[in-house]
């Protein structure tokens, strides 16, 4: 597949904190504490950029922060288009590490502002994919700029691919309300809890083959338990996750979308880009923070 990915929304700056034991109230507890860029989107493309893709990033940051955002996308092999906000901060994360679980704790702040209409037709015209996560639905006030988005990429072929992201934010927006406004597209990566808010089932197989009815093509990650892939037309195929000792979980899904579209841009198919995915996922989670090492924000 020829052109570029283009992936837009959240830019964040996470503080990961691995706390060295139980965490104890009033008190101290000694912890790894790490300053890292992330946010789901740019995530996914730095992953992107890492494995080598044509990958342009659309986000939004407070002014002072453009060109510290700038370097560090373009670090990773990927082409920044960042809004500058005269008024709100750069999202900020407090990530809590517990084993393969988290915590985090949430300051959305420029990211609230950025709509689908900065990814602009020039972009567009460039590109094979998009991409972009729930948050961008689930706290945005005005979802046309989105449908628009919709429509300028059905009228040039270009995929839309859609990460839910976040079981507990889809079910605060409203599955069928989701749906309606992802309605159109190509690829849809969602995790098992994801998946099981949106279908209302417990089963993984079947889980993805609901989905599959309404989306061409459907990863479903379980964590260590591998991906079930859905593709119109074809049965239902299962990859096993890779094993890999975990240091931090952040961004193992964002990596797994990441290495899973990279391979599909190069020409792979679905099983073979599932199966590349879970390799990239399994090196994400041996270092803390949501993106590539040994680059460091």
């Amino acid at each position: 597949m020829s052109g570029r990915v283009v992936v837009f929304g959240d830019v964040i700056d996470d503080i990961v904190v691995v706390p060295s034991g139980p965490i104890r109230a009033d008190t101290d507890t000694p912890s790894s504490i790490r300053h890292r860029a992330g946010g789901s989107a740019a995530n996914v493309a730095s992953w992107l950029g890492d494995q080598g893709a044509a990958v342009d990033f659309v986000g939004r940051v407070a002014t002072e922060d453009v060109t510290r955002h700038d370097v560090i996308l373009s670090g990773f092999g990927v082409t920044p288009h960042l809004v500058a906000d005269d008024e709100n901060p750069t999202g900020a994360i407090v990530v809590l590490v517990d084993g393969n679980q988290r915590s985090m704790l949430t300051e959305r702040g420029a990211n609230a502002f950025l709509t689908a209409d900065a990814v602009t037709d020039a972009l567009l015209d460039a590109a094979a994919i998009v991409h972009f996560t729930g948050y961008s639905i689930y706290h945005s006030q005005d979802h046309a700029p989105l449908r628009r988005l919709f429509e300028r990429a059905a009228s040039r072929n270009v995929v839309v691919s859609v990460d839910p992201a976040s079981a507990g934010d889809l079910d605060d927006f409203g599955v069928d309300r989701f749906l309606d406004l992802i309605d159109g597209a190509g690829m849809l990566f969602p995790n098992l809890d994801e998946g099981k808010a949106l279908t209302g089932l417990d089963d993984p197989y079947r889980i993805a083959e609901v989905l599959g009815e309404r989306f061409p093509l459907v990863a479903l990650t379980l964590g260590v338990g591998g991906v079930v892939i859905a593709e119109r037309g074809k049965d239902l195929v299962f990859v096993p996750a890779v094993e890999s000792a975990v240091v931090d979980p952040t961004g193992a899904g964002d990596s797994f979308t990441a290495g899973f579209l990279a391979a599909w841009m190069s020409g792979a198919g679905a099983e073979a880009a599932a199966s590349a995915a879970v390799a990239v996922a399994a090196r994400a989670v041996t270092s803390v923070g949501g993106r590539p090492s040994p680059a460091r924000a």
